[in-house]
This record gives C-alpha cells, sequence and structure tokens, in this order.
C-alpha cells in the first residue's frame, strides 16, 4: 500500500479540490484507493456518527465502503481544544489515527488529507507535519494564485514538514489566472526548484469552483423564498453588505453582487430594484436578514424585477458567515463543480506523475 499526504498552506487554498479530483484520477486509472482526514476541525453529523465533513463529502462521493469512524477518526469539536489543554483529553489520539490507518491496509494507495498549514494541529500534538511523520507519508502542499506568495507559503510550510522529518514531494499551485498569465506554471516551476521542491502542476481559476450559485445559497440558507428570479444556476461574482446609505450601496454592486441586506431596509432594496435595469448596478439577487419582512409594494416590487431575493431569520453578520462558507466550500450536491474539479484536474495535473511521488506506508512491502 502506498500512501500520500495532501496538505495546504492555509484554509481555502483548494486542498479539498485536489483531493476529489486526485482521487478521481487515482480511481480511474484502476487503483483500490482509500482515503482518510486524521484531524477534522469541521464536524458534521452524519448517521448518528460524528465525523468531518471533508471525509463525508469523499464517502458520499466516490460511494466509499469505509465507515466514518476510519476516514475521520480524530475530529476537534468545540472545547476540545482547551479542554485537551487542561489535561482532561487522556486518549491516545495519535494510536487512533494510526489505528484507522492501518484499516486501509490492502488497497493500492490511500489519500491522506491534513488540515490547514503545516502547524495546525499542534496545540493537541497532532500537527500536519507530526501527523505526516507518524504516518510515514509524504507530502504535497496547496497553494493559490500569484507568485511569490504561493511559492513563500509553500516553502515556509516545507520547513516545518522537513523539521519532522517528512518528504515534501511536491507542490500545486490551485486558482492560478492561466488566461493572464500562461507562462506562470514555469515561473512557479523555477521558483520552487530553488528550494528543491517540485512544482507537480496548476489549477486554473474558475469562479463556480470559488463562488456559490443563487440556488446553492438558496438551499445552505434554507431561508424563504420570495422570489427564486430567472437563474438559480447562476454563479454570484461577489458579496455586498447592504449597510450603507442606498448611493453608497450602488457603488458596491455589480451584476453579479450578492446583496445582504436587513428585511427592513426598504430604502436599500428599492434603489437595488430601481438599478435593475441598469446593467453596470444590477445586483444579481437579495438576501433579506433578521426576518424583517418588506412591505407588500417593496415584495411585489422584487417578484416585478424578477430578482432573486430569499429571507432569513438570522441576522446580517452570521448569514454573510454562512455565505462565505458557501463560497469556499464543496458539498456533495455540487454535481456540476465536482464535475468540473475532475475535468481540470485530469487536464491541468499529471495525476501518473503525482502517483510517483506516492510511497510504501509503514510496515508495507515495497511491492504491495
Amino acid at each position: 500500500m502506498r500512501h500520500l499526504y495532501l496538505a495546504a498552506t492555509g484554509m481555502n487554498r483548494g486542498k479539498t479540490t485536489a483531493c476529489l479530483g486526485l482521487f478521481s484520477g487515482f480511481l480511474s486509472r484502476g487503483l483500490s484507493t482509500g482515503f482518510i482526514k486524521p484531524v477534522g476541525q469541521r464536524t458534521v453529523v452524519e448517521d448518528d456518527i460524528p465525523a468531518d465533513e471533508d471525509a463525508v463529502l469523499m464517502r458520499t462521493v466516490f460511494g466509499l465502503p469505509d465507515p466514518l469512524t476510519v476516514m475521520s477518526p480524530v475530529h476537534i469539536p468545540r472545547g476540545f481544544t482547551k479542554a485537551f489543554i487542561a489535561g482532561d483529553v487522556v486518549e491516545d489520539l495519535g494510536a487512533r489515527i494510526r489505528a484507522a490507518h492501518a484499516r486501509l491496509a490492502g488497497r493500492d494507495l490511500v489519500l491522506i488529507e491534513g488540515t490547514g498549514h503545516a502547524g495546525v494541529g499542534a496545540v493537541i500534538d497532532l500537527s500536519n507535519a507530526a501527523v505526516a511523520a507518524m504516518l510515514g507519508a509524504p507530502a504535497v502542499i496547496v497553494s493559490e494564485g500569484g507568485v511569490g506568495r504561493p511559492i513563500d507559503e509553500i516553502v515556509l510550510n516545507a520547513t516545518l514538514f522537513e523539521r519532522h522529518g517528512v518528504e515534501v514531494a511536491g507542490a500545486i499551485v490551485n486558482k492560478v489566472d492561466l488566461d493572464a498569465r500562461p507562462d506562470i506554471a514555469r515561473v512557479l516551476e523555477r521558483g520552487l526548484a530553488r528550494h528543491g521542491i517540485p512544482l507537480l502542476g496548476v489549477l486554473p481559476y474558475r469562479p463556480i469552483l470559488s463562488n456559490p450559485t443563487l440556488g446553492m445559497i438558496a438551499d445552505g440558507l434554507g431561508g424563504e423564498s420570495i422570489c427564486p428570479g430567472p437563474d438559480l444556476d447562476r454563479v454570484i461574482d461577489g458579496v455586498a453588505i447592504g449597510a450603507m446609505q442606498p448611493h453608497h450601496m450602488l457603488e458596491r454592486v455589480g451584476p453579479g453582487t450578492l446583496v445582504i441586506v436587513p428585511g427592513d431596509r426598504e430604502d436599500v432594496i428599492r434603489s437595488i430594484i430601481a438599478a435593475r435595469g441598469r446593467e453596470r448596478r444590477a445586483a444579481l439577487g437579495l438576501v433579506l436578514t433578521g426576518g424583517y419582512r418588506p412591505g407588500p409594494a417593496v415584495l411585489d416590487a422584487i417578484r416585478g424585477a424578477d430578482l432573486f431575493a430569499t429571507l432569513v431569520a438570522a441576522d446580517t453578520y452570521p448569514v454573510a458567515s454562512a455565505v462565505h462558507d458557501l463560497l469556499v466550500k464543496t458539498h456533495a450536491s455540487d454535481e456540476g463543480k465536482i464535475d468540473l474539479i475532475k475535468r481540470l484536474v485530469a487536464e491541468h495535473l499529471d495525476v501518473d506523475r503525482v502517483l510517483s511521488v506516492a510511497r510504501p506506508a509503514l510496515g508495507a512491502s515495497p511491492g504491495a
């Protein structure tokens, strides 16, 4: 059994995107492939079992047979870190991870997904670098866009992995504007080579991979639909908070903007509706917060403009936070998004080269 530790330089760099695409590539090559996320920070409950949401995602998308207790052996619920520091957690968490990893023996390959940057988890003695070292897995580091920033971040994270004796087998750079910078892959490759880190590929920026559709907003927020608008599959370009005077609000609104605004700010809502016919300032949709229902005339105007609008009970800040989560996470129901991820990875990453850097797991024979 070979295995590979997919790490990142921080949150929302595209690690889950790379996991989905690479896992699909491994399966398409006929490899029996397992998945484990040793330490998870975002816990959901599936079939009464708490597990990291990425483990649930991978299990659902690929129909994996392994129990969630194996795919997500350690997750960190609220209050866990404080309890650990206080000495109230006495279980050997490392042993739990090793046991779960061993349960995947017999697969051709195991993809191990880390959490955040190399040092995340150090507070409970399970940083990504420490876990990769414990399992004897080489690390591939995912960063995003630009030139200087990804190289700086990758080198910084590689230092901690190397300090723990982990081989840094390469890097992937995500969200790259290949249309504007067709030569950027060569630049990144040369820059990383100066530090002895191979570039395994770059993934192009696609708005749908960073931004949700209106339908995803409606489903994710679970509010009351005021008007579905003309196209729930439309991808939003950005978010604006309607907490200012209407003329200032319109300066921040474009044709792809989702506006989050208290439902009683009828002045802002009316301005958005009035601008609907002016393409440069026509918002894509409204999320009305606080449970405040606009008056009948405003509701009629929203529907008359065929403007997406949903009414939610939560206040503006928690709604904005929830929308941010939708901006960066992939859900099993996002079939179009997942299909695009699989195609992009197949087209832009050399999956066979990534396979070549996987190493036999501890205790496995080289031919396993």
